[in-house]
């Protein structure tokens, strides 16, 4: 399957998330609900990785084992603040916010992996910005 459809279901699958987890959130602690979130995430790719037979670890080298448990620090820092945002904003202000996390990936993209922009992406990029800009009035 293309990327592009793969990026669709999983905007599909976010914008779905912040509705079920602000559901999730009320009446608990936000860092009670973090913990179960990450308890089903982590149940779900452990069986996929068996599933499908990816569970090999030793294939792992150590930049793969730092920059994964890198990542799944970013992940945990953004969950943990997407949750307390969620307790205290409508899905409607913070997902919007949160979405600011494409114009970060991109930028970052340029920095450290040295990707390439287009004009495309840098008038995406200030859409995006401004669209942000507007929600938070």
């Amino acid at each position: 399957m293309d990327y592009r459809i793969w990026a669709i279901l999983s905007a599909v699958f976010a914008g779905a998330t912040a509705v079920l987890a602000k559901k999730g959130v009320e009446g608990v602690p936000s860092n009670l609900a973090l913990a179960v979130r990450v308890a089903f995430v982590l149940a779900f790719s452990v069986g996929l990785a068996l599933a499908t037979k990816q569970g090999a670890l030793q294939s792992l080298t150590k930049q793969n084992w730092l920059f994964l448990g890198l990542s799944a620090v970013a992940t945990w820092l953004s969950w943990l603040c997407y949750f307390r945002a969620l307790q205290g904003g409508d899905v409607a202000r913070v997902a919007p916010i949160d979405k600011l996390s494409f114009v970060v990936a991109m930028v970052l993209g340029v920095l450290v992996l040295k990707e390439k922009v287009d004009a495309g992406l840098i008038v995406g990029s200030l859409l995006i910005l401004i669209g942000v800009l507007i929600t938070l009035r």
